[in-house]
């Protein structure tokens, strides 16, 4: 190296804290995974505890106790008072398995598909452009297919779920409607949410046959027997029954943009004058640049289906082009919103 090369070194003009909180992510993520599956959450919802009596009940030692519990409360999800870890809100409102808002099936979930996650299975769906997931297969089929395959997925979704779909529905008055298909709709849990706040109406879970199982074991735990079903159905190939509202909740992200037009199309032509749909997602920007949130899905999406997540923008103009009016775009609950729109009565 010359002299003037190492004259040319200058100090970096940002700070690398961001390339840390990246980094951070990264090791983080996978201390919580074993966190939960160790039971260190459930651990502190009996009693606060010293790093001690953590190690003696978890039977592991001071350094990797000490570790984990540090990462959890750099996270926020525990907090040291006095020398004694106790969970924050936070946990017990997601960390904690009787939770109605728990994500501990996501996370139960997520702990045996860590591979699919990898740089290297990441990578392949980039080049190839093909889902990572069950092999390459298509996602909803396998479901079908595999019974406990699909009640597993299903109740992963419905922790995250819930917390969302006792939101959306404070915002979206349905005072005067009188029947929601609840599309693809899971465990149930967005008509659960709905029908909570809207006592008048009735909701219909259309979904594969193990998962409208999982959906009445979760619509008779809630007590909604009366105002909520479920169908077996595929919207793909048989004809949407009569109702007034159409809701979708992360579904048009499982698809490409021309299933998504066509999906809507289909709303549009079934739903009866005044019907609106509800289109329930994590959105991007108008320009796609965040939040990473959405960015994150968006990868997620790589690995599972062949769709993506999208704006409301976007979303806004495939309901304007499948001829619904009062197009509005809100957000709801923490990064989630939703794009609704009305069709039009009759003349």
């Amino acid at each position: 190296m010359t002299q003037r090369d190492r004259g040319s070194i200058q100090k970096p003009e940002v700070d690398d804290r961001a390339m840390w909180d990246i980094l951070s992510g990264i090791f983080a993520y996978p201390a919580v995974l074993v966190s939960h599956d160790l039971g260190l959450f459930s651990l502190l919802a009996e009693r606060p505890r010293t790093l001690p009596e953590v190690c003696d009940s978890l039977g592991i030692a001071l350094r990797p106790a000490g570790a984990l519990l540090s990462a959890n409360a750099a996270l926020n999800l525990v907090k040291l008072d006095g020398g004694v870890y106790t969970l924050t809100k936070f946990a017990k409102t997601y960390l904690l398995k009787d939770s109605p808002t728990s994500f501990c099936g996501y996370l139960d979930l997520m702990i045996p598909l860590s591979s699919l996650y990898s740089v290297d299975s990441l990578k392949q769906a980039v080049l190839s452009d093909s889902p990572q997931a069950y092999g390459g297969e298509d996602w909803v089929k396998s479901h079908e297919r595999q019974a406990e395959q699909a009640r597993v997925f299903t109740l992963a979704m419905h922790g995250h779920s819930m917390g969302p779909a006792l939101a959306w529905p404070d915002v979206i008055d349905l005072s005067q409607h009188q029947l929601m298909l609840d599309i693809g709709g899971g465990s149930g849990a967005h008509s659960i949410g709905a029908t909570r706040r809207w006592p008048k109406l009735k909701a219909v879970v259309l979904d594969l046959a193990p998962v409208c199982d999982v959906a009445k074991e979760m619509i008779d735990q809630h007590g909604q027997n009366d105002s909520i079903s479920t169908r077996v159905f595929d919207y793909w190939e048989e004809a949407f029954p009569a109702a007034d509202v159409h809701f979708y909740s992360n579904n048009y992200q499982g698809w490409p943009p021309d299933k998504c037009r066509t999906l809507t199309e289909k709303s549009f032509k079934s739903l009866i004058p005044g019907g609106r749909i509800i289109i329930h997602e994590i959105l991007f920007n108008d320009d796609k640049t965040g939040p990473l949130a959405a960015a994150a899905f968006n990868i997620v999406m790589l690995l599972w289906v062949t769709g993506q997540q999208y704006s409301g923008k976007e979303l806004a103009q495939m309901l304007r082009d499948g001829g619904f009016i009062n197009i509005q775009v809100k957000q709801t609950f923490g990064y989630w919103s939703v794009v609704t729109g009305e069709k039009p009565m009759e003349r």
